[in-house]
């Protein structure tokens, strides 16, 4: 019998031992989280606010992560940073990340989610190109395809483009609208503006009927770990159906769908508010001050 419970017991030591490692793996890795949301440097007091956890606590896992490459310490300042393992693991991850397959793989989960239909684009030569589409139910007549090129003034992902590409990649293509068939509909350069900030202000933007009489849109911005618009989620639906609230299950479909892909790609400057937009979690004012740049350009 005794026996027997020496080896019940050291099976328990076992699992117990177990346990603990794994929970300090995602403890470690709480830590790692709050170095990136700080923009990759920040100093043990700013880390321990972030993570939620004791400074001393935070201190001991720093030693730990920093004998294994993962966070380095600079000698004059003090502040941890990324270190060199971090950055190669985070290097091989990045090569291997295709946003179009990761966009096709994602849409069929948001039509299934908002049963309506759901496109992806991303910046082409053209201006923004559609890369994927997945049909619902709802069948919506349009006149677009995968590799369609859309305007940029009068639909919700070509202002969401507008709203975070810098004015010099987007002018051309503004100027060209402007002076086309289509450039009656689009929207004078103080609404265009006051439009584009409420872009920003929400991360989503829609449109009613504009391009499609009839169809209204909704989409929202996908960022990489540059904190730069890669793609765009959007979801169409015929007018009346309510697929254009702010409040509404697709807005809410695609804020879920466009920060989940954000994170896949690296951007680590995004979440999730109570009032469900998205929004900064870091407290870095570097990080803020370079999204803001981005943002007013």
């Amino acid at each position: 019998m005794s026996g027997k419970s020496s080896q019940v017991r050291r099976k328990r030591t076992a699992s117990a031992s177990e346990r603990a490692g794994v929970q300090s793996v995602v403890v470690a890795a709480r830590v790692l989280k709050a170095l990136a949301a700080h923009g990759g440097v920040a100093t043990l007091k700013e880390l321990a606010v972030a993570a939620a956890m004791p400074r001393a606590k935070v201190h001991r896992y720093l030693g730990s992560l920093r004998a294994g490459g993962l966070v380095a310490q600079n000698p004059e300042s003090g502040r941890y940073e990324i270190g060199p393992t971090a950055v190669t693991v985070g290097l091989v991850g990045l090569s291997r990340v295709s946003p179009v397959r990761q966009l096709q793989d994602l849409l069929p989960r948001v039509r299934d989610r908002i049963n309506a239909t759901v496109t992806a684009a991303i910046w082409g030569e053209r201006g923004p190109t559609i890369v994927a589409m997945e049909e619902s139910d709802h069948l919506v007549t349009m006149n677009l395809r995968v590799g369609s090129v859309l305007p940029l003034l009068n639909t919700a992902i070509g202002r969401l483009f507008l709203a975070y590409l810098a004015p010099a990649q987007t002018a051309r293509f503004v100027a060209e609208e402007r002076a086309g068939p289509l450039g009656h509909a689009a929207p004078s350069e103080a609404d265009l503006s006051d439009l584009l900030q409420n872009i920003r202000a929400r991360r989503l933007s829609h449109v009613r009927g504009v391009l499609i009489p009839g169809v209204d849109a909704i989409a929202a911005p996908v960022f990489d770990y540059r904190e730069r618009i890669v793609a765009v989620i959007c979801a169409v639906g015929h007018a009346g159906t309510g697929i254009t609230r702010w409040d509404g299950a697709a807005a809410q479909a695609l804020r879920d769908a466009a920060a989940e892909l954000s994170a896949q790609l690296g951007s680590i400057a995004q979440g999730p508010t109570d009032n469900g937009s998205v929004a900064l979690v870091t407290n870095d004012k570097n990080v803020r001050r370079r999204r803001d740049r981005r943002q007013d350009a």
